[in-house]
């Protein structure tokens, strides 16, 4: 494992989880951002270093590259590579031991089996066996995590993870399309009904109290009904906003088994 480059497709928080896991164990991670990541939860997403150059995650500190040289300099340097290119067009340049596609879009963006001798996705939208080698189990429940070698995962429920009881009321969305402008920040402690952002004027209110836990990037162009944060009903929970999340590390470490079984396949085949 020491050394093989793994292409992560996504920034975001659950992306991050597997981020963090492939990174420790020593593979050198390469993650493939959007020019204008859309992530939610930006205190734990990788993704942030696109817009700050720079950005740490529970000590480990992704760099902006955008170039094949400064790629190679960060991974020198103990870091995570972070390159605006989400077509993938750099993967074929590193011919990588995988490939692990963890935008979690809901539907296949490009992701095929030829692009690495191992390749994963994450979530629904994609069949094990014929898009990519294996598919991790991404809803909530009994099977969160589950390695899936043929078929495919459970399909979007479109409903939100249950914490202390809350949803939907935990989830908010952009009333209108246009430029977000954003009232609070990742941490704060807000009450139903606050103002926590306005698009066009119209205006983004708390359901429920709690600490705004994931809240877009202001400035950002968003569509009617796009999740632009959310909120956690626990008070006591301030912490969670800057760390890794219990799914993030539980899919973070699935895609860490599916690559080292994956690897053992190959090694029998030689």
């Amino acid at each position: 494992m020491n050394g093989e480059i793994v292409v992560v497709r996504g920034g975001g928080d659950i992306a991050s989880g597997v981020i963090q896991k492939l990174h420790r164990v020593g593979f050198r991670v390469l993650v493939l951002e959007l020019e204008k990541p859309t992530s939610i939860r930006r205190t734990v997403c990788f993704s942030e270093a696109v817009y700050t150059g720079r950005t740490e995650l529970e000590g480990i500190t992704a760099v902006r590259a955008e170039s094949i040289v400064k790629i190679y300099q960060t991974w020198a340097e103990n870091c995570v590579p972070v390159a605006v290119d989400p077509k993938g067009s750099c993967i074929n340049s590193f011919k990588p031991l995988a490939v692990v596609d963890a935008i979690i879009a809901k539907r296949n963006t490009g992701m095929h089996k030829d692009l690495a001798p191992v390749t994963i996705a994450i979530g629904p939208g994609f069949t094990a066996g014929k898009d990519v080698s294996v598919v991790i189990e991404s809803n909530r429940g009994h099977n969160m995590g589950r390695l899936i070698f043929n078929g495919n995962a459970e399909p979007n429920t479109g409903r939100p993870g249950n914490i202390a009881g809350y949803t939907i009321e935990r989830v908010l969305k952009s009333p209108d399309d246009g430029i977000i402008a954003v009232e609070h920040s990742i941490g704060d402690t807000v009450k139903q009904g606050d103002i926590i952002a306005t698009v066009n004027g119209h205006t983004i209110n708390a359901q429920i109290d709690g600490i705004i836990r994931g809240i877009i990037r202001g400035g950002t162009y968003v569509t009617k009904g796009f999740k632009v944060g959310d909120i956690d009903p626990r008070i006591d929970q301030l912490k969670n906003c800057y760390t890794i999340s219990d799914k993030a590390r539980a899919i973070g470490g699935a895609v860490l088994e599916a690559i080292i079984i994956e690897i053992k396949k190959l090694d029998t085949k030689e």
